[in-house]
């Protein structure tokens, strides 16, 4: 009698801790990025791959940011420099260093980000959000946070990013 009585109490706790898990909210969770000196936040559920930056084709008459293409396991991704689409370094510019992050393929999108720098992993209970408005932002830079040493992240919301028309307009201009 004692075993079944410890089976269904077992099972009872087990009930009740999976409940708890459902009902207790999910925390979010980023990978932090540095462009250009910048921090950035890209949602873990958004993010794909990271790879270092190997070899990439050139795309003729293509936007500045649109920096090549590169093969990520026999899949070819458009590479976006975000520091220069994002203006936080000139267009054209800079050393085609870094590491791809690409898109999750969740999004329906081949292509792949190009950062100066993966930072490591984040979630809100080590930053706090900045409510003072910082002027006008894009949709896809949907909101700030600031982390125990004082630095402020940008978060992209990759999904809104590539819906966004500058996004979308690789042709030179």
């Amino acid at each position: 009698m004692s075993n079944k009585e410890a089976l269904r109490e077992l099972q009872v706790r087990l009930a009740n801790r999976l409940q708890a898990a459902r009902e207790r909210p999910r925390e979010a969770g980023w990978l932090a990025v540095e462009c250009a000196g910048a921090g950035l936040l890209l949602p873990l559920g958004q993010a794909g791959e990271i790879q270092s930056l190997r070899e990439m084709a050139p795309v003729p008459h293509a936007a500045p940011w649109l920096v090549g293409v590169a093969n990520v396991r026999g899949q070819l991704n458009a590479v976006m420099d975000l520091a220069a689409f994002l203006g936080l370094r000139e267009r054209g510019s800079g050393a085609r260093t870094g590491q791809l992050v690409v898109f999750n393929p969740g999004l329906r999108v081949n292509s792949a980000l190009l950062i100066d720098r993966l930072v490591g992993l984040r979630d809100s209970d080590q930053l706090q959000r900045v409510t003072e408005e910082t002027g006008p932002r894009p949709a896809f830079a949907v909101r700030q946070w600031r982390d125990g040493q004082g630095r402020v992240w940008d978060e992209l919301d990759l999904a809104a990013l590539v819906q966004d028309p500058l996004f979308l307009e690789v042709a030179a201009g």
